[in-house]
């Protein structure tokens, strides 16, 4: 398949593929994230203010009325069906966003940056001569594939086709189908979040500075309670948990260290890591 010089480009059709694959799973996640948002509080838009309409979302739905006003909403989730998937991701939230920015945020980035790495390893065990020489490109030395997948800047054009994919296959559906499709799903998804929450984080038992490290993600973990930050902390999180946790009184220098046994996303650890050496930390 790959035979032309392998190189940013090629990566980028590599990381297709492998969403390609990787559809059915996608579409599982987003009907098991639509689980629960019939019974959202319904919200509109009038005259510039973010304004309750007195339904949830299911119950508009269901008597044939749009979600979505005419106010705002991104163009390309227009003239979506009264009740329907698309519809409900342009409707406006009660923070005045739309809920496709939280489909995006929770759903959209973490599956695609998930792919993107798989495709990355992908590239890594495939073509190993040709992966040295990307990674010499990008200035990596591959050791955190997620922030290669980062500098290599492979996201954001999947992203587009990843919502192209799910609206194509669920965008016309009525919501509460896609719920009724995602409710096995979503219990695995629960079950998984709280054994997340209960599970301490693992530290080494072995190795140099085990003494500070123990201390400093006592510290850590500390910081993340007081603040209420979700676990795991989602990527939106990353710049506040950078803030509460040199807040607390933790080194720059720890802060990478002690990212692998906080509970927190793989993309927050790489945001937390990028800002660090950005500002120069």
């Amino acid at each position: 398949m790959l035979d032309s010089d392998f190189g940013p480009d090629l990566m980028a059709l590599l990381s297709r593929e492998v969403l390609r694959e990787r559809a059915a799973a996608l579409i599982a996640e987003a009907c098991a994230w639509a689980v629960g948002l019939s019974d959202h509080p319904h919200h509109t838009r009038l005259r510039g203010r973010v304004v309750a309409t007195g339904l949830t979302i299911g119950a508009r739905a269901a008597t044939g009325q749009p979600l979505s006003g005419e106010e705002d909403g991104r163009l390309e989730l227009g003239d979506a069906r009264p009740g329907s998937f698309q519809d409900a991701l342009n409707t406006v939230t009660a923070e005045g966003t739309l809920y496709a920015e939280r489909f995006d945020r929770e759903v959209i980035d973490p599956f695609v940056r998930d792919t993107c790495v798989r495709a990355a390893e992908r590239a890594r065990q495939t073509r190993p001569r040709d992966w040295a020489e990307l990674l010499d490109e990008l200035g990596e030395d591959g050791a955190d594939l997620v922030e290669v997948v980062r500098v290599g800047e492979w996201e954001a054009p999947l992203r587009i086709d990843a919502e192209h994919l799910v609206l194509a296959a669920l965008g016309g559906a009525p919501l509460v189908e896609v719920e009724a499709e995602g409710l096995p799903l979503s219990l695995v998804r629960a079950a998984e979040a709280v054994t997340r929450a209960a599970a301490p984080p693992a530290v080494p038992e072995t190795g140099p500075g085990v003494d500070e490290l123990a201390g400093a993600l006592f510290l850590a973990e500390a910081a993340i309670g007081a603040a209420g930050l979700p676990r795991p902390v989602p990527v939106a999180a990353a710049d506040r948990l950078l803030d509460v946790l040199l807040a607390e009184g933790l080194l720059p220098e720890e802060v990478p260290a002690l990212l692998p046994h906080l509970p927190v996303e793989p993309g927050t650890a790489a945001e937390v890591r990028a800002t660090i050496a950005a500002l120069g930390l």
